[in-house]
């Protein structure tokens, strides 16, 4: 059976491969791995005790997957919290925690493109599936007939509820963050839901206010045309937006709320690296917290740099929250990241969260009182300036692993006029260049891409790494 999981979940096209047969099996599957690989001792006992929430995105029939997935998983004698509503996915993560839940499942393909769903599966400590659990989970992939219970019958039997699950998620981000400091700054802010399940939330915790502004909130399955991912080439509309209404910041959500992308007042891009430096350097100086940090491979040497000025252990990843998560379970991390806009904070669940980054880096443009602008210019000089990009190319699957061996075997001496002094391959392959700048190849994990990144200290020298990269890849 040709399902997996990637690198957050399984993904697949709507009605090719995600089905309703295969959604049945999926579902069937998780509930064999819950009832006898995850928690034994609780094995046919004849009642609702392992309890699992389900969750839905925006995305085309979202819902309907999930009351598939939550009927599988009630006739397998499991206790099921459905929510009532699109949720972020943070927040059926933060459900998982202060239910004591045993996990959850999530209907999301996250950014991909309209034409893709998918399922994640959290485990009962509100993180990513790591590869053991995945694995368990396509083991039993098939070896069991789906059986399922009608959804209005589950309920009367008890063994399904439904649930908000934005409640409790709402009034915890209301104490996580200052929200009187961001609504005395007089800060304007566009918020850029993306047509995703974000809609609504950043409003719920900073209440309504002429201040803020949310733009593509409308519930649409085909996100206006883009994929629900808070880059710039999908960020066109809102960059024009915040030039032409002067406002401070913008904030972007991406399908299922968990990463953020952020615009300068000009309508620049804010890497995903520059947001985890300026949430890191605000919880160090300004909430005067500490603690170890961790980047994927992926990420900007600016970490590192601010990470050895403030004496932080930096621990590094393969690309992937779920690498990230497994270290905040183990260490005391500050705040851990992704190059994609996933990050991940302290005293909180070991996940993602781009609503709660969102108002983090409200929060910090309150306590400094400064533009966006030159806080960054600020950051630039105490750290080092950094300018980093990536492109995304599509490749056969099938051939992957060939260019990999191939580039691991015979690098390139130099790339771009310079000269390659390190090489990491744990995770892709990263060319580290002689004046630390980088290149990095890596395949996607959730899609047939081979994704190019790029960091230098100017735009030009990344757009030549970037080049460089494609001619390595032809």
């Amino acid at each position: 059976m040709d399902i997996k999981f990637g690198t957050d979940g399984w993904r697949a096209v709507i009605a090719k491969e995600f089905t309703f047969d295969n959604v049945r099996v999926v579902a069937q599957a998780i509930a064999d791995y819950v009832n006898k690989g995850a928690v034994p001792a609780r094995r046919h006992t004849g009642k609702h005790i392992n309890r699992i929430i389900v969750g839905y995105d925006c995305r085309f029939m979202s819902d309907i997957y999930a009351k598939i997935i939550s009927e599988v998983l009630a006739e397998n004698r499991i206790k099921v919290l459905l929510t009532a509503a699109p949720t972020p996915t943070p927040a059926v993560s933060f459900a998982i925690k202060t239910k004591n839940l045993d996990g959850g499942v999530i209907v999301t393909a996250s950014h991909n493109p309209p034409i893709f769903n998918g399922i994640k599966f959290k485990t009962s400590m509100a993180n990513s599936a790591d590869e053991k659990v995945t694995g368990a989970i396509e083991s039993f992939l098939g070896k069991t007939r789906p059986r399922s219970i009608d959804i209005e019958r589950a309920k009367k039997a008890h063994c399904l509820e439904v649930v908000d699950a934005g409640i409790d998620y709402v009034d915890f981000l209301r104490k996580y963050v200052d929200i009187d400091k961001i609504k005395r700054s007089g800060n304007r802010i566009l918020v850029d839901c993306m047509y995703g399940a974000g809609i609504g939330y950043i409003e719920a915790v900073l209440g309504k206010s002429e201040n803020l502004k949310s733009i593509r909130c409308e519930t649409d399955p085909l996100f206006g045309g883009i994929n629900p991912e808070p880059i710039p080439k999908n960020l066109g509309y809102s960059s024009e937006y915040i030039r032409k209404n002067k406002f401070d910041l913008c904030v972007a959500l991406d399908g299922d709320a968990d990463r953020v992308g952020a615009l300068r007042p000009d309508g620049k891009f804010i890497t995903s690296g520059q947001i985890i430096s300026l949430i890191l350097l605000h919880f160090l100086e300004n909430r005067k917290l500490t603690g170890a940090v961790v980047k994927t491979i992926s990420s900007t040497t600016l970490i590192e740099n601010i990470c050895d000025r403030h004496n932080l252990t930096m621990f590094e990843t393969p690309v992937g929250f779920k690498y990230i998560s497994a270290l905040m379970l183990k260490e005391n991390i500050l705040i851990g990241g992704e190059e994609s806009g996933g990050i991940g904070f302290c005293g909180y669940i070991p996940e993602r969260d781009g609503i709660l980054s969102s108002l983090l880096l409200m929060e910090m443009l309150a306590y400094r009182r400064k533009g966006i602008g030159q806080i960054m210019k600020d950051m630039d000089k105490a750290y080092g300036r950094f300018c980093y990009d990536r492109i995304d190319m599509h490749y056969p699957v099938e051939k992957a692993a060939a260019l990999t061996e191939k580039l691991k075997n015979n690098p390139p001496k130099a790339i771009a006029g310079k000269k390659v002094s390190k090489l990491k391959t744990y995770d892709g392959i990263k060319f580290i260049l002689k004046d630390s700048s980088w290149l990095l190849l890596r395949f996607s994990g959730t899609e047939p891409l081979i994704r190019i990144y790029a960091e230098a200290g100017s735009d030009k020298e990344v757009e030549q790494l970037l080049r460089a990269g494609k001619r390595i890849i032809a």
